[in-house]
This record gives structure tokens, C-alpha cells and sequence, in this order.
């Protein structure tokens, strides 16, 4: 019976591979170590007893009494706190999936990283954030790191062991999220509601803001650049709205697989979850006759400037990704608390990587957790005094 653990168990990735496994059998069929969440008590109890865990983490500690009432009588441990979910990850499990949103995941991944263990990351923020050291990491330990982004899988997919070497370029697809059929002029005005509706795929309120703003998708060329370790100019993006298409591989003959699929999530943790076999998912088939036509068009760089703070990022290097990954979550914050407009985001982050690019050690990746959190701390700071400096 192989060990599984969820780390952002209560989270959209977390709960669609919750319905995986307990739709292959739940306790029966899997061995579930650890499953944690942000601050939703009653749910993380509910998987937890589902699953038979033997630990539960909750990441506000307030909540610790909460989680323990829910589950008294279950013999299941009950923690809290940021520095528990980090420790959590060093218990052995064959197959741990790294759903935590944003560089809160980064801890808990690398551990398991360290450990040498089998980390399904969907948390993208580990690789834009310390690719270098997360890679590194798991080259020295011998670690397996399995992308679970549907987009990343699906490159991961259409390789299938080819070398980069017979690879001219990746295409990622973009669904284009809520404005991309926007008058440019009207973008100022997005609020968080309207912000917050993704067309196509159901997901947490910060990554579908982050759709509509494409810094999701900023994230994830990024993301391509250092696991697949393609350099920039053979990384492109092109708008799909449609969501069927997840990604292409161009070869140097001219020919191009491209990996096609329902706009559902629980492919690509499944396809993690079971590699290298491919087991049957409880997922929709595709009817290309009932889909009739696929539309693509290129990205427009001025309603989504963050594709090319994407492109500066993986030119720069060192600590840039650390950078920009903190200056756009604290971004985000400002925006969902109403302090700056939709379209100042990318401005904000920009503003912190022109102030990080002119401190030491900019150009040096970071090569120890620290090192990544102090550059993080940094950005924050200094995206959130951005409006000032616009001022």
C-alpha cells in the first residue's frame, strides 16, 4: 500500500486529489500520512477522517484547539503552525503532493525534496521562487519531482524522455482568464469580484486573479525555464480560450505534439499520482466533433505586461524569481484589500525588481531557504511601498 501525503489538502488542487483517492478507494487503496490546510478546521478534519491520516495540520495556530475537538475519538494527531506543516514534511510517504498556494509551500517541498521523496508540485511558486535550489536539491538526493500545473504535465507528458536537444521550442496555452476580451481602457476598473471569475477552470480567488492578470502564466514560463531547463526564447505562450490544448512540443523536424484534455485538474495530479503507469480517471472524454473549432491568439504584452516581466526574470537570473514572486503575491494582497488598481500590479512588481537588481548579491541564485525568504521579505516591502514611489 504506497504512503501519500497532501500538503494544501483543503485547497481546489488538494480537493480534487482528495476525490482521486477516495474515488480509488481511500483508505483501503492508500496509506495516508499527512494532510494539511490553511484555516478551514472543519474540512481538513472531514479529509483526515475520510482518509484515516495520521496527522492533521492546520497553518493558523489559533485554530489548534478547533482542529483537536474535531478530531478527538479518531486517534488522529492534530498540529498548527507553519513550522509544524514544514516538519510534517519530513515524515516519509511515497507520493507527496505540494498544493500549498504561494512560496508558503516552498518549506514543506523542499523538505520532502531533501528527504529524497517523490514531491508532486503543484505549488509553482517553489520553482519560480528556488529552482536552482530545488533542483539542485533533488539531483543530490536523488529526489523526484513530478509537475502537477496542467501545463507543465502536459510538456512533461509530450517529452516522454525525448532530450532537449531535439526540441526547438514549448508552447504554453493560456485560457486568457476573465478580461481577455476587455477593452484595454476598462482594466483599471476591475474589481476583485470580476477579477475573481475564471471562464474556464474553478479555482482559488488569488490564482484566478491571477489568471486574469496573467501573472499565473508569467509564473509558469518561469516554472518551464528552470525544471525543463529551457532557456527563455524556446519558452512561448499563446492564448487558448477554449482550455482544450495545454501545452505543444516543437521538435526540430517541424513536427508538434500537443497534449489535449477537458479543462480539469484532476488529469494531471492523477497522471502524478500514477506515474509512470497511466491508470484510469474519472474524467470527461473529449468530443472534438461536439467542440467544432479551437481558437489561439498571441498574447497582447500591453494588457498583460507580466509576460515579459517573465522574459526580464529568466534573463536576469540570481534572485530575480525570488523577487518577483514576492513583489506580485504582495501585490495581489494590495489589490484584494482594495489599496491599488488591477492594472498596477504589474507595476509593483516591476518597481521591486528594479530596487532588488541594484543590491548585492542580486545575481547569485539563492542556495539556502534563508537566502530565498530574505530577498522575499525585501519585495514585499518593496511593492508595498510602490504607491508611494508612483505617488
Amino acid at each position: 500500500m504506497r504512503s501519500i501525503s497532501i500538503f494544501g489538502a483543503t485547497g481546489s488542487i488538494g480537493e480534487s486529489a482528495f476525490d482521486l483517492l477516495m474515488g480509488s478507494g481511500g483508505p483501503k487503496t492508500w496509506r495516508a500520512v499527512a494532510v494539511t490546510g490553511g484555516r478551514n478546521v472543519a474540512r481538513l478534519a472531514e479529509m483526515a477522517r475520510a482518509l484515516h491520516a495520521e496527522i492533521a495540520v492546520i497553518a493558523d495556530e489559533a485554530l489548534l484547539p478547533d482542529l483537536r475537538a474535531a478530531l478527538a475519538g479518531t486517534g488522529i494527531e492534530a498540529a498548527a503552525g507553519t513550522q509544524a506543516i514544514a516538519e510534517t514534511a519530513d515524515r516519509p510517504a511515497d507520493w507527496t503532493l505540494s498544493a500549498i498556494v504561494g512560496a508558503a509551500g516552498l518549506a514543506p517541498g523542499l523538505r520532502v525534496v531533501e528527504r529524497g521523496g517523490t514531491l508532486a508540485l503543484a505549488n509553482k511558486e517553489s520553482l519560480v521562487a528556488a529552482g536552482r535550489l530545488l533542483m539542485a536539491t533533488a539531483r543530490r538526493t536523488g529526489a523526484t519531482i513530478l509537475p502537477v500545473d496542467s501545463e507543465h504535465s502536459a510538456v512533461f507528458q509530450c517529452l516522454d524522455g525525448d532530450s532537449l536537444e531535439v526540441v526547438e521550442r514549448v508552447t504554453l496555452t493560456a485560457s486568457g482568464g476573465a478580461f481577455r476580451d476587455w477593452p484595454l481602457e476598462r482594466l483599471a476598473q476591475a474589481t476583485v469580484a470580476e477579477a475573481s471569475s475564471h471562464p474556464n477552470w474553478d479555482m482559488g480567488q488569488r490564482i484566478t486573479i491571477d489568471s486574469a492578470s496573467m501573472f499565473n502564466k508569467a509564473l509558469e514560463v518561469i516554472e518551464a525555464h528552470e525544471f525543463f531547463g529551457l532557456p527563455g526564447d524556446r519558452i512561448e505562450v499563446l492564448v487558448h480560450p477554449e482550455s482544450i490544448i495545454h501545452a505543444l512540443v516543437s521538435y526540430v523536424d517541424g513536427g508538434t505534439l500537443a497534449h489535449l484534455g477537458p479543462p480539469d485538474m484532476r488529469h494531471a495530479i492523477g497522471h502524478a499520482l500514477h506515474w509512470p503507469r497511466r491508470e484510469k480517471l474519472p474524467l470527461a472524454r473529449l468530443d472534438l466533433a461536439a467542440l467544432g473549432s479551437l481558437t489561439f491568439r498571441a498574447p497582447c504584452e500591453t494588457r498583460w505586461p507580466a509576460l515579459a516581466l517573465a522574459r526580464q526574470v529568466i534573463a536576469q537570473g540570481g534572485a530575480a524569481g525570488a523577487v518577483l514572486n514576492a513583489a506580485k503575491e504582495q501585490a495581489l494582497d494590495d489589490f484584494i484589500a482594495g489599496r491599488i488598481r488591477f492594472t498596477d500590479m504589474a507595476g509593483a512588481v516591476a518597481h521591486a525588481l528594479d530596487l532588488a537588481a541594484g543590491r548585492p548579491g542580486f545575481g547569485t541564485s539563492p542556495d539556502s531557504l534563508e537566502a530565498v525568504l530574505e530577498w522575499d521579505a525585501q519585495a514585499r516591502r518593496d511593492a508595498a511601498a510602490w504607491q508611494t514611489a508612483a505617488a
